[in-house]
């Protein structure tokens, strides 16, 4: 049994580290989406256009990864899903024009998608046979690697490295890692007679109602992570430097109040949660909409972030725990949510093509406020008595 218990403890550090894995590969994209806008010679809704490919790769994607689980086993998936998404990394700055971009962005997408739906599923393996909240801090430790890889980001546009090096060199050591990090995570494999899951499922309806809740937060994040660069150099006046910098201070708020969520889950609950950070985001959607220079719009995108920490793994921890093939549920939930994510970028540019990107962010700001409202739809599911933790069959 002690055995066993490390083997789940080092699982635990080892998801933690695939959170963050895939964070650093959003944290490198977003960071050099203004280089890309200008390599090509983008307009709003070009780039508008361009981003909403990683949504159509997802939204198609996701739904097999339930499949590949069941197949393949939750480490080897992870693994192999994981390392697809750091090498499609390297695609999208080595576009010659929109076409070619789209092409890569939906693969982008679609790799994105799925290493997600497997490493959440590990993650709520890990939380049944710990027996307490984990979700909250790995999502947080999927900030920190954004943030980290932010870092380097804003070091790279601030000295002019052209993306194509910066983004090749990142993919390299990313998929190394990759291959390091997942080689103590759970063997978590289906009992014989579980039936596979089919190819192309719908989201269960249980997963409908936990995946609208979500998706307020996750149409912010996305809009924030993509355009808040775009939005201080084009409407605040900022330098590349600060542009870039605005997804760092995203990241930064993002992490710390994830990795504190599940404390804070514990003494406030999820409903009181939500709302509470319904709340702080539309004050900093607010402070976006109204400045005039970079100095209060930084802060209002980090007060977004720490606004919507908590709402994506608490969805993703009631759907693990809804019963049935988690992967399965969790793959619905992520198809609700990050899909409006993904698209949320798009959405942002077509809004400004038409009006300006102030305006985009009102509408942003509009959804976080809809967050307060809207909580009370998990409470249910995320006050359901907690699976007993069990012990996996097959721990290295």
């Amino acid at each position: 049994m002690a055995d066993e218990l490390h083997g789940v403890r080092r699982a635990r550090v080892g998801i933690a580290l695939v959170f963050a894995v895939h964070g650093a590969v959003t944290g490198t994209f977003a960071t050099r989406i203004p280089w890309i806008q200008d390599h090509l010679d983008l307009g709003p809704g070009e780039l508008g256009l361009a981003l909403i490919a990683p949504a159509v790769g997802s939204f198609l994607a996701m739904p097999l990864a339930g499949r590949i689980v069941h197949r393949h086993g939750e480490r080897t998936a992870v693994r192999a899903l994981l390392m697809a998404w750091t090498l499609a990394l390297a695609l999208p700055a080595l576009a010659p024009n929109l076409a070619v971009l789209w092409l890569a962005l939906f693969v982008y997408g679609a790799s994105a998608g799925m290493s997600d739906v497997a490493m959440n599923a590990q993650g709520v393996a890990v939380e049944e046979r710990l027996g307490r909240s984990v979700m909250s801090g790995l999502h947080g430790m999927w900030c920190v690697g954004g943030l980290v890889a932010s870092g380097f980001g804003v070091l790279a546009a601030h000295r002019g490295i052209d993306a194509r090096v910066q983004f090749a060199v990142a993919a390299a050591v990313l998929t190394a890692l990759a291959a390091a990090v997942t080689r103590p995570l759970l063997d978590v494999r289906p009992e014989p007679e579980q039936e596979a899951p089919p190819r192309f499922a719908r989201p269960p309806r249980s997963a409908l109602l936990i995946g609208l809740v979500g998706f307020c937060a996750v149409f912010a994040e996305g809009a924030s992570m993509d355009w808040g660069g775009v939005y201080l150099r084009d409407v605040t006046g900022a330098s590349a430097g600060t542009a870039a910098a605005c997804y760092s201070a995203f990241a930064a708020t993002m992490a710390a109040a994830r990795l504190a969520g599940d404390t804070v889950v514990e003494r406030l609950g999820p409903v009181r949660s939500v709302r509470l950070g319904g709340s702080v985001a539309t004050v900093g959607g607010l402070l976006v909409v109204v400045s005039t220079g970079a100095w209060l719009a930084i802060p209002g995108f980090a007060l977004i972030g720490i606004g919507i920490a908590v709402v994506v793994p608490l969805a993703f921890a009631a759907a693990g725990r809804s019963g049935g093939n988690a992967s399965q549920a969790i793959a619905g939930v992520a198809t609700v949510t990050y899909t409006s994510g993904l698209v949320a970028p798009a959405i942002v540019g077509g809004i400004a093509q038409a009006t300006s990107l102030t305006v985009s962010f009102a509408v942003v700001t509009v959804l976080a406020a809809a967050l307060i409202p809207s909580a009370g739809a998990l409470r249910r599911r995320a006050t359901a008595d907690r699976a007993p933790a069990r012990v996996p069959a097959h721990v290295d």
